[in-house]
C-alpha cells in the first residue's frame, strides 16, 4: 500500500517487462496501475512514496488499451439483427468471447430490418461498462433503414424506408426508441434528412454517413448539421472522382466546422478496402481512422450458412457471400486482433 494512506489504500499494481506505445514507438518501460488508472511514477515515488503491492512480468509484450468495435453485427452464432426471447444472452456471448481478442468496447449493429425487429431488440440491452465478464456495451449502432437503395450493399430492399416527415415521428416509427442507441448511419442526400441528423445529435447519437450516393455538398451540409462519422469508407458509396468526391472528400474538406473532427470507419480486411486506399485515407487524415470489424454471425465459427440479419450468408473459406447476390458482395470474416496485425 502506499504511505501515504490519505491519498488511496487501493493496491498498486506494476507491469513490468513491457512496451508501451509512445509518440509511434514501442518503448520499454514498466507501467503502474492503480483503480484502472495509470499512474505518474514520479508523483507515486516522491509525492505519495508508494510501491507497488504486485509486480507482473509482461515477458516484452505489448500494453496497449482495449479496441472499441463500432460496426459488429454478430459473431459465434449470434445475429444481432434476429430478435429472440433473450438477447441479452445472445449479446453477452459475443462480449465474452471478443474480449479475449482485445475488444473492451463494443457497438452491437443492426442492418436494416423491418421495424419488429427494432422494437423488440433495442429495449432489452442497457449501456453498461465491460469486465471480466466481456465487453462494455456503448449502445446500438443502427445501419439503415434510412439508406440508399443503389448503395444498398447487403441490406435487403424490401426494408429500406424515407424520411417522410423529416422529424422523429420517422425515426420512432422504424426504431420505438432511441434510449439504448449511440449511432445511426443514414444517406444524407434523401429527402429532409437535415433535420433528422439534427435531431439525432441534439440526443446526443453520432450520426454517420454511409450507404449513400450523396456528393460533397450533400455531405458537408449533413458534417454542418451535426453528422461527424462516415461508416466502411470507400464501401456503398460513390467511388472518388477529382470533379466530385463524395463522401470520400469530407477527409480533406474544408467546410468541416472549426472544432469538428469527422472519423470514418475502414474495414481492414483486404477486400473491402485494399491496402493502398486505407494508407491514401490515413495519409490525408490520420486522426479520423476508426478500424472496424463489421464482422457477421460467422465469426468465430466454421464455414456454412449463416445470417446477417433478413439475408443468408455463405462461409466460403475466409470469405462470405450473400446467397443470391454476385461476387462483388464477397467479404473476410477476420476476428478483431487480425485487423491490427
Amino acid at each position: 500500500m502506499p504511505s501515504n494512506k490519505s491519498v488511496s489504500d487501493a493496491p498498486i499494481s506494476q507491469f513490468t517487462n513491457c512496451r508501451i506505445l509512445r509518440e509511434h514507438t514501442l518503448q520499454r518501460e514498466d507501467l503502474w496501475v492503480r483503480e484502472g488508472k495509470i499512474l505518474d511514477p514520479e508523483k507515486l515515488f516522491f509525492d505519495e512514496q508508494g510501491y507497488a503491492d504486485q509486480q507482473v512480468d509482461c515477458e516484452a509484450s505489448i500494453i496497449a488499451p482495449g479496441f472499441i468495435d463500432v460496426q459488429i453485427n454478430g459473431g459465434y452464432g449470434v445475429d444481432f439483427s434476429q430478435p429472440s426471447e433473450d438477447v441479452t444472452a445472445g449479446v453477452s456471448l459475443v462480449a465474452k468471447k471478443i474480449l479475449e481478442h482485445g475488444v473492451t468496447s463494443f457497438c452491437p449493429t443492426l442492418v436494416t430490418s423491418p421495424p419488429a425487429v427494432y422494437h423488440k431488440v433495442l429495449p432489452q440491452i442497457k449501456v453498461h461498462d465491460g469486465g471480466p465478464h466481456g465487453a462494455g456495451f456503448l449502445g446500438f449502432h443502427l445501419e439503415g433503414p434510412f439508406i440508399s437503395l443503389e448503395k444498398k450493399g447487403a441490406h435487403p430492399e424490401r426494408y429500406l424506408r424515407t424520411f417522410r416527415s423529416g422529424g422523429i415521428e420517422d425515426l420512432m416509427e422504424a426504431y420505438g426508441s432511441l434510449d439504448n442507441v449511440a449511432m445511426v448511419t443514414l444517406a444524407p442526400e434523401l429527402p429532409r434528412s437535415q433535420s433528422v441528423v439534427r435531431e439525432l445529435c441534439q440526443r446526443g447519437i453520432t450520426v454517420s454517413l454511409g450507404h449513400s450516393v450523396a456528393n460533397l455538398s450533400q455531405a458537408e451540409d449533413a458534417v454542418q448539421h451535426g453528422a461527424s462519422f462516415i461508416t466502411h469508407l470507400f464501401n456503398a458509396m460513390l467511388p472518388f472522382h477529382h470533379r466530385d468526391p463524395g463522401i470520400v472528400g469530407l477527409l480533406t474538406s474544408d467546410q468541416i466546422p472549426a472544432g469538428r473532427t469527422v472519423f470514418y470507419g475502414m474495414i481492414a480486411d483486404g477486400i473491402h478496402t485494399n491496402p493502398a486506399a486505407l494508407r491514401i485515407a490515413h495519409r490525408a487524415h490520420p486522426s479520423g481512422l476508426v478500424l472496424v470489424t463489421d464482422a457477421i454471425t460467422a465469426m468465430g465459427l466454421p464455414p456454412g450458412h449463416h445470417t446477417l440479419g433478413q439475408q443468408v450468408i455463405e462461409i466460403q473459406g475466409l470469405h462470405a457471400y450473400v446467397t443470391g447476390l454476385p461476387l462483388p458482395y464477397s467479404r473476410r470474416w477476420l476476428i478483431n486482433d487480425e485487423f491490427v496485425s
